[in-house]
């Protein structure tokens, strides 16, 4: 398999689309990762099985419907292997494989037919010093942007997935791209003043736009740099609210075709307005555990 992603909007023609079979059930508070999990364990509303096996479905019907090729994770009993986008990520021609949390590491051997597929000089293990996550990593064009923290307390921030150390390795792999950091806020207990990743509060979409939530920057200056690279005019500003439901984790299928979540009615009526069509989904449910339609795929191969 000949790997090839370069920005977040192009064509795409092959991807890793995550699993809700055998998903393990509601965890105890003791394991929730993130604080929106632990909000939906604590109400009693964490999402069930059957519920999330028909929203990633409606996701696949949709790449069905545009003729992209799919993998599945082989499935492990009572394991959560939704959000593929977390235990690797494709720049340009090479995969990288995360160094995710420790309790996950099952989800990257569960997508080793994948892998074997791909020339192994092209595979990348980062050092066990540099943490990353694929929800960190956005790419546009000749632009790596990359989330992170970079705070001391790092290590004992269970939010904070992506570290210096893999920013400055990531800028050593691609000489030829220019890296771009930004520090994110993160917390342990408050889902809508977390973002746990990158595109929880910012992805590029169509030729030239960005969704953004200002208030998932820690630094102002790094998310007005964001605003005055886009250009003002191109950018849609989401509110702390919609940040929460996750309305910058969308995903693209082209500059013109985006999967968004059905309730997204603001978001969704701005992509149309200018020019994308956009495939509606179910995905409230999967929203509950804080990753979206951008989380549980991992594109392999788009477009030139």
């Amino acid at each position: 398999m000949k790997l090839h992603v370069t920005n977040e909007t192009s064509r795409l023609r092959a991807v890793v689309l995550g699993t809700a079979e055998s998903n393990g059930g509601t965890p105890d508070i003791a394991d929730a990762y993130d604080p929106k999990s632990l909000e939906h364990i604590k109400a009693g509303t964490y999402p069930k099985e059957e519920d999330m096996k028909k929203e990633i479905e409606a996701v696949g019907k949709v790449f069905a419907k545009y003729g992209v090729e799919v993998y599945r994770p082989r499935v492990i009993n009572d394991y959560n292997q939704i959000f593929t986008r977390d235990i690797g990520f494709v720049i340009d021609d090479k995969f990288i494989k995360a160094n995710i949390l420790p309790d996950r590491e099952k989800e990257i051997d569960a997508i080793s037919h994948v892998i074997d597929q791909i020339d192994k000089d092209k595979v990348i293990k980062l050092p066990e010093d540099a943490h990353v996550e694929g929800g960190d990593v956005m790419l546009h064009k000749d632009h790596i942007f990359i989330g992170t923290y970079y705070g001391e307390d790092y290590p004992d921030i269970i939010t904070a997935r992506t570290n210096l150390k893999a920013v400055e390795y990531i800028t050593e792999l691609f000489p030829n791209k220019k890296v771009k950091s930004f520090n994110l806020k993160k917390s342990s207990t408050e889902p809508r003043d977390n973002a746990l990743h990158l595109d929880c509060c910012f992805q590029p979409v169509g030729k030239d736009k960005a969704i953004i939530y200002k208030g998932g920057f820690l630094i102002e200056e790094e998310y007005q740099w964001l605003v005055d690279f886009f250009g003002k005019e191109n950018v849609f500003e989401i509110t702390r609210d919609e940040m929460y439901d996750m309305n910058s984790n969308v995903f693209s299928i082209s500059e013109d075709v985006v999967i968004s979540e059905k309730n997204f009615k603001r978001l969704n009526s701005w992509l149309r307005e200018n020019g994308i069509t956009v495939e509606e989904v179910p995905y409230a449910e999967i929203a509950k555990q804080e990753g979206l339609l951008r989380c549980s795929t991992l594109p392999l191969i788009r477009d030139l």
